[in-house]
């Protein structure tokens, strides 16, 4: 991996504000930058679930900027960061006196989102007593607010978030069941950063230009034992994590080859060299159990009888495990048919 590698950023066009390029729309993210495409134009309820980290504001701030209520508000809600008795005032406003120190009239967040919309990023922290209360809203589109019996009508489009697992609350009744599947309505899964590995090279190349830029740096090498380090890396704390590391190594680059000692830089979970067992190394091994599986699958790689459910992994993580190994599908498939 070479500093001059080719850096392709994808932007989404006119943004409401701005935000984060999107990075990897022709590697793993592909298929969530196909989706958001798709709904974007709609006024559909979207879910994305992905762990932490991985960028599910900036996906639903995508969707929005797509969106023809692009020119209207984009309003957020963390509704873990709020605790559950000032919840629903955030979200639905309160009349004056409606409890003890309401010394004003307050707008709630859907309100403030007329015509937009509103992201509830970790909705599964909704608390059960609220949550029917936000099924209203999401069906008629209406409510009133704390101390009020006056009805206010809106419209707002509602995306949520949430790296907890709704389908498995409900089943333990931790979430109420009409309300996930009115959230549901387009699901969007976001993959780990582990999954996309293919991404990495060119995520490190945009944080190290933001951060240069930032500080008044000028890099222009990234060393390949540093790439090679960061793309052999597991990434549990994802897209953030990685650019807090990059942020850490461009603060202590003082020329052009950016410079991450192992202070600053996560060691690797996966060894580097592989490993040889009989005569064959385990990258030898590795890709002649997957070369046998596709031929089994007739080069089929999705699917309940594909490759990948066979291997036990997800479609994406054997598709990279295939780059990494060069196998090509197409020879895989004249081969078995000899």
């Amino acid at each position: 991996m070479t500093a001059t590698m080719c850096k392709t950023i994808l932007s989404f066009p006119p943004p409401a504000e701005e935000t984060e390029p999107m990075i990897g729309a022709e590697g793993g993210l592909r298929q969530v930058w196909d989706a958001v495409r798709v709904v974007a134009p709609t006024d559909a309820a979207v879910l994305i679930g992905g762990e932490t980290g991985t960028g599910k504001e900036l996906i639903a701030r995508a969707i929005h900027n797509q969106s023809p209520r692009r020119h209207n508000p984009f309003v957020k809600v963390n509704c873990a960061a709020i605790p559950a008795g000032l919840l629903e005032s955030e979200l639905f406003g309160h009349e004056r006196g409606a409890f003890t120190g309401a010394l004003a009239q307050t707008t709630g967040r859907f309100q403030l989102a007329d015509r937009g919309t509103l992201f509830l990023d970790e909705v599964g922290d909704l608390p059960l007593e609220l949550q029917p209360k936000l099924l209203r809203v999401l069906q008629e589109q209406e409510f009133e607010r704390l101390g009020s019996t006056r009805t206010i009508r809106v419209n707002v489009r509602v995306v949520a978030a949430t790296n907890l697992d709704l389908m498995e609350m409900v089943r333990a009744r931790q979430f109420r069941a009409d309300l996930f599947y009115r959230l549901n309505v387009f699901p969007i899964a976001l993959p780990p950063l582990r999954e996309r590995c293919e991404d990495v090279a060119e995520l490190v190349w945009h944080f190290v230009e933001k951060f240069a830029a930032r500080m008044k740096r000028n890099i222009e090498v990234i060393p390949e034992e540093v790439m090679g380090a960061l793309e052999a890396y597991d990434w549990p704390g994802n897209v953030r994590e990685l650019q807090n590391v990059i942020e850490r190594a461009v603060i202590l680059s003082d020329g052009p080859v950016l410079r991450a000692p192992l202070s600053a830089a996560p060691r690797t979970e996966r060894s580097p060299e592989p490993v040889v067992t009989d005569r064959r190394t385990l990258a030898e091994a590795e890709r002649d159990h997957i070369v046998e599986v596709l031929r089994n699958s007739g080069g089929v790689i999705s699917g309940s009888n594909g490759a990948a459910a066979r291997l036990g992994m997800k479609r994406t993580t054997l598709q990279y495990r295939m780059r990494k190994l060069g196998i090509e599908q197409k020879r895989v498939c004249v081969a078995g048919a000899q």
